[in-house]
């Protein structure tokens, strides 16, 4: 059986946000460590007002940037080296 129950790392130990129920003491884990997805806006050179403004101009290409077809655009250079 498999228990996912989300936490955060800090401080050298994970913390985690809720109590597993039915585990016992001493259960083996597995932990996975996701990317934070946050960005520093000042390092980019803008401030929260542009970002905003940014975003709202990209919105109507939301859509067919998401689509699947765009996957291959993740890896460009391996997708040009099969052609």
């Amino acid at each position: 059986m498999l228990t996912t129950v989300e936490g955060i790392y800090r401080n050298g130990q994970v913390e985690l946000m809720e109590s597993p129920n039915n585990l016992l003491e001493g259960t083996r884990v597995i932990v996975t460590f996701l990317e934070t997805k946050t960005i520093d806006l000042a390092t980019q050179g803008i401030d929260k007002a542009q970002a905003a403004t940014l975003r709202t101009s990209l919105a109507t290409f939301a859509e067919d940037w998401n689509s699947p077809e765009m996957s291959v655009y993740d890896d460009y250079d391996a997708a040009k080296s099969k052609l």
